[in-house]
């Protein structure tokens, strides 16, 4: 009586951890999935790889370069050969964004150029995670994850004016342009 007691005890804490487990997938699964894939182009770096502490910055965007400690990047380049790939890649971010967890912070572009949106995940003055992703469908799509301690979203979109203006070939980024050549 007492051995089938401890194995239904068992049985039961087995199924509460395997359905209480999120199984919803994540980017940052997908970015491990993907990293080394035939395709993709992934960068983990430092954010002092951006070269911004030789630019002028208001008390704004200093505080929010200074939340920011590394930066995720995946890509992935569309080519004669890979369509049909590229679209279902697609298809797994915008899926995985539409996770409630992801909130959006803006959008923008149009379906012949193509499209971009910033999510982020937490509270808008304490942002855990900041989302870039954009895509071309003559190109590809590129998906950028901001991670850093205390970030604010307002602060970081501050930082776009700095961003918009950079030289990104010097930036010791030139892998992510280069590959969209």
């Amino acid at each position: 009586m007492i051995k089938s007691i401890k194995k239904l005890t068992v049985m039961l804490l087995l199924v509460v951890a395997f359905t209480s487990c999120d199984q919803d997938p994540t980017l940052q699964t997908y970015f491990v999935d993907n990293e080394l894939k035939t395709g993709f182009l992934s960068i983990d770096a430092p954010v002092s790889l951006l070269n911004l502490d030789e630019v002028e910055l208001t008390k704004e965007q200093q505080e929010a370069y200074q939340s920011i400690t590394k930066l995720n990047v995946l890509a992935f380049r569309i080519d004669n050969n890979n369509n049909a790939e590229y679209l279902a890649e697609l298809e797994k971010v915008k899926t995985i964004l539409k996770n409630p967890k992801y909130e959006e912070l803006i959008r923008g572009g149009n379906s012949s150029d193509g499209r971009f949106m910033v999510k982020f995940i937490g509270e808008v003055d304490n942002v855990d995670e900041l989302i870039l992703f954009g895509n071309a469908n003559d190109k590809g799509f590129v998906v950028a994850r901001v991670l850093g301690d205390d970030m604010n979203a307002g602060k970081l979109m501050s930082l776009q004016s700095v961003l918009k203006d950079m030289d990104f070939e010097n930036a010791n980024l030139g892998g992510i342009t280069d590959f969209f050549k």
